[in-house]
C-alpha cells in the first residue's frame, strides 16, 4: 500500500514552516469537514469550544477571545441559546452581568463531531501510510507538540 516517491526535502526553516502551514491548514479544512455540522457555524462551534474549555463567560470576554465584536457574539449566543446549546447565569461577581453556560446538548454534540473527525483521521493513517510511515508520523507528533508547547 505504500507509495514509493523519491523526495528532495528543503531543511531550510522557511521551507519547512511554509510547507507545514500548507499541510496543516488542508488537513484542518478536512478535518473540520468531516465533523461539520449543518446547523451550527464555525464560529459557533468555536464559542461552544471555548465554553467547554474554559467554562462560563461573559458575551464580551467570549467576543475578545474570538476577535469579535459584543454584537456579533451576541448574536450567535442568543441562537445557540434558542437552540438549548447555551443559557445565561446572572454573574456571581456583579449580579448585573450574565455569564453564558454550556449545556450537555452542546457537549454532546461536540463530542460527536470530534469523535467524526477523529474517526475519519484514523482510517485515513491506516488506509494511506504504511507501518514505517505511521512511525516517522508519530515522532513528528512529539516535534509538533513541541512546537506548540504542549
Amino acid at each position: 500500500m505504500s507509495r514509493a516517491r523519491c523526495m528532495i526535502v528543503d531543511t531550510e526553516p522557511a521551507a519547512i514552516a511554509s510547507g507545514l502551514r500548507a499541510a496543516l491548514g488542508a488537513l484542518k479544512r478536512r478535518l473540520r469537514a468531516q465533523g461539520a455540522s449543518d446547523d451550527l457555524s464555525s464560529a459557533q462551534i468555536a464559542l461552544l469550544s471555548r465554553l467547554d474549555r474554559d467554562g462560563p463567560a461573559t458575551v464580551t470576554t467570549l467576543a475578545q477571545a474570538e476577535a469579535m465584536r459584543p454584537q456579533s457574539m451576541g448574536a450567535h449566543v442568543a441562537s445557540l441559546e434558542a437552540r438549548g446549546f447555551v443559557r445565561r447565569e446572572a454573574d456571581p461577581q456583579d449580579r448585573r452581568q450574565f455569564r453564558i453556560v454550556i449545556e450537555q446538548a452542546a457537549r454532546d454534540e461536540l463530542a460527536r463531531q470530534r469523535t467524526a473527525r477523529e474517526d475519519w483521521l484514523v482510517q485515513r493513517i491506516a488506509e494511506t501510510l504504511s507501518e514505517s510511515e505511521r512511525s516517522d508520523l508519530a515522532r513528528a507528533v512529539v516535534l509538533l507538540e513541541r512546537l506548540a508547547g504542549i
